[in-house]
């Protein structure tokens, strides 16, 4: 983060202060950026930089930033951290996650809680220390989802870092990749697993921010079986149409 006498900006997403809005999406794929622009009004466009992308724009009077991370836990903290000390107090991670706990594919899966199987949320908290999302938030969330007609579910997520190490199979890779993962679903009634959320709820919490983890179940992780790209377009522009109104909610806003 570098300060000017004017204006603080911070170092990797490139925003400056008056370029961040009270409430952000935090998303991974960046190519989504450009799709949920399409969901907003007034929309400035930070410039790229280290393939981070960030954009702020309106809807209905609430400004709303969204900023894409790539993938993983240690560079999604490190957006979700230059936000909060740009002004961000509430954020909303979405994108996909495993299906787990009896979730379909295409469902939403809302985080309450997550098993902290990442390592990036240590360097914040203790092991001990809970992964849980902000309850008003979720509130807020929720109510949104159940004027929807895709089926959703909220509880237990669970976070890894090792994708092709403890989430998913290559072809012909090595067998029991997914042994620990299958087993914390079972043994802890898991509803999605992901890269992110787990670290995000500890960080966010940390930096005194509400924070949840929005996703589409996208992959079965017994079959690996993947929700088709129809489907998942469809998906996204309710996921988006969700997150925006839940952050910009009335609610929300009275509770800062």
């Amino acid at each position: 983060m570098t300060k000017t006498p004017e204006e603080k900006r911070a170092w990797y997403i490139g925003a400056k202060e008056s370029q961040v809005a009270d409430v952000a999406i935090l998303i991974g794929d960046p190519g989504r950026i450009d799709r949920i622009a399409l969901h907003l009004d007034d929309v400035e466009r930070i410039p790229l930089n280290r393939g981070l992308q960030t954009i702020t724009g309106t809807r209905s009077g609430c400004r709303i930033t969204a900023s894409a991370f790539g993938m993983g836990a240690p560079i999604a903290v490190v957006v979700m951290e230059e936000l909060r000390a740009l002004g961000a107090r509430s954020f909303l991670r979405i994108g996909t996650a495993m299906a787990a706990g009896g979730r379909s594919l295409g469902d939403f899966v809302l985080a309450d809680s997550a098993l902290r199987r990442e390592g990036t949320s240590d360097s914040y908290a203790p092991p001990g220390y809970p992964a849980v999302s902000d309850p008003e938030l979720n509130a807020i969330i929720l109510s949104h989802l159940a004027q929807q007609e895709r089926p959703y579910g909220t509880g237990m997520f669970a976070s890894y870092d090792g994708f092709y190490s403890q989430m998913f199979d290559l072809p012909g890779s090595r067998g029991g990749v997914r042994d620990a993962l299958l087993s914390d679903i079972e043994k802890f009634g898991l509803i999605g697993a992901d890269m992110e959320t787990s670290a995000l709820l500890v960080a966010g919490r940390m930096l005194g921010a509400r924070t949840s983890s929005l996703c589409v179940a996208t992959v079965d992780p017994l079959t690996q079986k993947k929700l088709d790209i129809e489907d998942m377009a469809a998906a996204e522009k309710d996921l988006f149409e969700i997150a925006i109104e839940s952050l910009c909610s009335s609610t929300l806003q009275e509770t800062r």
